[in-house]
């Protein structure tokens, strides 16, 4: 009897561990499942705001009253850091032009700006704009009180990411600026003193 006891209690342990493993199986299938779901949907949610927001750049661009506010600078050396965007940026707006660099993370001399860079604002010429394979390239040049510069901005195809190489026309203290691109209206910058 106690034979008989003893193999009912494991063969009905035995099947409600096969009944718990298979429903915990099935959990976890349904589980990864609804997180496979859930990634597609944010992905195509991502993808439908970046198209949104490279058209609004491509518009802006057009309109020649834009933004690109820089998450991160790379120097003529080689090293890259990563800046505020509200104080490094390059803008554009009916014809004038600003470029800010403001290193107060980083940098402990206050500059020129008092922001620990450099700020250009002035007269833009030689604007040139042109498409290719989705792609936007936009160049000019500004002509500060003391300074000029040629600006060479590339929007990335299907996003409003860009990068912006600034070349100083009296050295070559090139530096890549990599940021947004944004209309005018939806920055929210702060300019230091103009040099």
């Amino acid at each position: 009897m106690k034979k008989v006891l003893f193999l009912t209690m494991v063969l009905s342990l035995g099947i409600t561990m096969a009944t718990f493993a298979q429903t915990s199986k099935e959990a976890r299938a349904a589980r990864r499942e609804a997180l496979k779901k859930e990634r597609e949907a944010r992905k195509a949610l991502e993808a439908q705001q970046d198209s949104i927001a490279f058209l609004k750049a491509v518009e802006a661009l057009k309109a020649g009253s834009f933004v690109l506010e820089a998450d991160n600078v790379t120097f003529p050396n080689g090293i890259t850091r990563y800046v505020s965007s509200n104080t490094n940026y390059v803008q554009v707006d009916n014809g004038e032009g600003i470029v800010q660099t403001a290193f107060t993370n980083f940098a402990y001399n206050p500059g020129p700006n008092g922001l620990g860079g450099v700020t250009v604002e002035g007269t833009i010429s030689g604007l040139e704009m042109k498409q290719e394979h989705g792609n936007y390239f936009y160049n000019y040049t500004i002509q500060g009180i003391a300074v000029s510069a040629t600006v060479f901005i590339t929007l990335t195809g299907g996003t409003n990411q860009a990068s912006v190489q600034i070349s100083p026309n009296f050295n070559n203290n090139n530096m890549t600026m990599t940021g947004h691109l944004l209309p005018l209206d939806e920055s929210d910058v702060f300019q230091g003193t103009t040099w």
